[in-house]
């Protein structure tokens, strides 16, 4: 209650809690004394969370049961979960026990009350801007035995209402980041605002390109950005040319690093990984093979998040890299978009037994 009004009666705090007012005295008393509560106006101590900006969605997914017959109805299983890049990756560093924050636009409608209610135990949702008259983006999948995508349907209108002016009542909370992350499901404009001011208040921002259309919303001006985690799709299409061999490969990290970027990672797939900065230097990290693919949606989205996880946690490159590969592998073996399983320490665990 304080944190949503910091002025905030006793009295008013009392009756919502059904206690008397010198109850609820004490117990400011306490959190003032404790260091939880500074100043007057029951100002709270600040945090510094991760700050995920971009898409919230329900994922729903369709197993076919036998091969695709198009212009018939075919047979399948069917799950929903949570999902959205910025979402997905929330969840993913609220279960390797860091303070996120999501950031995103949603409808007032069932489908937002379904994903708050399976998110908010992993991230912090007071600073969703619920749109009237707009669904909650959602993205239905279709996919094979083996678990490769054969079509996907996305509604994601919601997410141009991420507007400059719904960042902009956030500066305190962004200002304070430990880090930003935000996907591409924000309009071009809200991504410049997002990279300047990070840059001129010196807080850490990664970009997490959603598909490979959606790459001319990156901004004009990426020195400065601290991650850049794509695919090969996505770099072919931002610098309009094909990657066919490991040296093009390289030389795709180069060229995101030359626009002032300071880690960049190009996926590609069962290919692995190629990482990059200049102190440490570009290399390849061996995706780790898979031999039971459930659900490929979440994979990348589980990579980004251990390698964000890793790197705030002070990790060398190379450890940083291992940390996505894992994370990406047991995801892909899990039929949600976040694994249950998920814990700092069992990531740890994973990584050792690599």
């Amino acid at each position: 209650m304080i944190r949503k009004n910091p002025y905030v009666s006793q009295q008013e705090v009392a009756e919502a809690l059904g206690l008397s007012r010198p109850s609820i005295a004490n117990l400011i008393s306490g959190l003032t004394k404790k260091g939880y509560i500074v100043g007057r106006a029951y100002i709270l101590k600040e945090s510094q969370p991760i700050i995920c900006i971009g898409g919230a969605n329900i994922d729903r997914k369709f197993y076919l049961k036998d091969k695709a017959q198009l212009g018939t109805s075919n047979p399948v299983k069917s799950n929903q979960s949570p999902g959205g890049v910025a979402r997905n990756i929330a969840e993913n560093l609220g279960r390797l026990g860091m303070e996120s924050v999501l950031l995103t636009a949603c409808g007032g409608d069932s489908d937002w009350k379904f994903i708050e209610d399976s998110s908010s135990l992993y991230m912090d949702l007071n600073s969703v801007a619920q749109i009237s008259g707009m669904a909650t983006g959602s993205y239905s999948a279709v996919l094979d035995s083996s678990g490769d995508l054969i079509i996907a349907l996305a509604d994601m209108d919601v997410y141009d209402s991420i507007s400059t002016e719904v960042v902009q009542q956030q500066e305190r909370l962004l200002s304070n980041a430990k880090c930003i992350v935000a996907d591409l499901n924000c309009p071009k404009e809200t991504l410049q605002f997002i990279a300047q001011f990070a840059n001129a208040h010196d807080v850490p921002l990664a970009f997490i390109p959603v598909s490979s259309p959606k790459m001319n919303r990156l901004p004009d001006e990426l020195s400065g950005v601290t991650w850049l985690i794509t695919n090969r799709d996505e770099s072919e299409t931002f610098f309009n040319c094909k990657v066919e061999s490991k040296e093009e490969w390289i030389q795709i990290v180069e060229k995101w690093l030359a626009l002032g970027i300071s880690n960049v990672v190009v996926t590609n797939g069962k290919e692995g990984a190629m990482f990059g900065n200049k102190e440490e230097g570009i290399f390849h990290q061996p995706a780790i093979e898979t031999e039971q693919v459930v659900d490929v949606t979440g994979a990348g989205d589980a990579f980004s998040s251990a390698v964000i996880f890793s790197w705030l946690e002070g990790k060398p490159l190379q450890s940083i890299a291992k940390a996505g590969t894992v994370n990406a592998s047991k995801t892909l073996q899990s039929s949600y978009t976040v694994r249950q399983d998920l814990s700092a320490t069992q990531l740890i665990k994973d990584m050792e037994e690599l």
